[in-house]
């Protein structure tokens, strides 16, 4: 999986910031990014897309990136400007938060699926990324873990919903609460399956006039 950064490292670029972002699909919470910078040929066993490892996995290996990280930046899109920029570009705007949240300024970039806009640092999009390319694999993992422990505590602070167990995604547990409970402060209102609870068309857009 390191095979992209070391083509970068054999071209004299040190600095390589990995990126990645989690919770577009969630009805509740935030969109979450990191941006990690790694030192030249690290290896830490067992990295790979943050989807295919469990809780305990991704805890264990978010400690030891931290150890082995030259930096580590975090961006966080709250669920209302979610609602407000569209889920598409809080994905983009927490991956440019997290880039600048960086404490080492990174010289290349390599990012999942995406052109981050606005950055003058030299990027490389690479489709499936987190499963193909060590550094975004990386970020995903960070950016998954620390989601997971934002939405752990969302749920002491509203409980009944899960977001522990689901992280705001729409499971039928998920689904029965938002029935049952009605929409909390942090359920994204731009999201059909919220909307639909509160009487609302399922597109925003037809609302806002825009559907015709």
């Amino acid at each position: 999986m390191l095979f992209t950064e070391r083509a970068l490292w054999a071209a004299g670029i040190e600095r390589i910031a990995g990126v990645d972002e989690v919770g577009m699909g969630p009805l509740a919470g935030p969109v979450v990014a990191a941006a990690v910078v790694l030192p030249r040929e690290v290896d830490l066993d067992g990295v790979r897309d943050s989807k295919l490892l469990n809780a305990k996995q991704r805890a264990g290996l978010e400690l030891a990136i931290r150890d082995a990280a030259v930096g580590i930046g975090i961006g966080v899109v709250e669920h209302h400007e979610v609602d407000e920029m569209n889920v598409y570009r809080a994905g983009l705007e927490a991956m440019a938060r997290a880039i600048a949240a960086l404490p080492v300024p990174p010289e290349h970039l390599l990012v999942d699926a995406r052109t981050v806009p606005g950055c003058d640092i030299r990027q490389t999009s690479v489709a499936g990324g987190d499963r193909t390319v060590y550094s975004i694999a990386v970020a995903s993992i960070v950016a998954k873990v620390h989601r997971d422990r934002l939405m752990a505590a969302m749920d002491d602070r509203y409980p009944g919903y899960g977001f522990a167990r689901h992280a705001g995604y729409a499971t039928a547990a998920h689904l029965r609460a938002l029935r049952d409970l009605g929409p909390c402060p942090i359920h994204r209102r731009s999201f059909a399956p919220v909307r639909v609870v509160l009487g609302l068309s399922p597109d925003a857009a037809a609302d806002a006039g825009e559907g015709s």
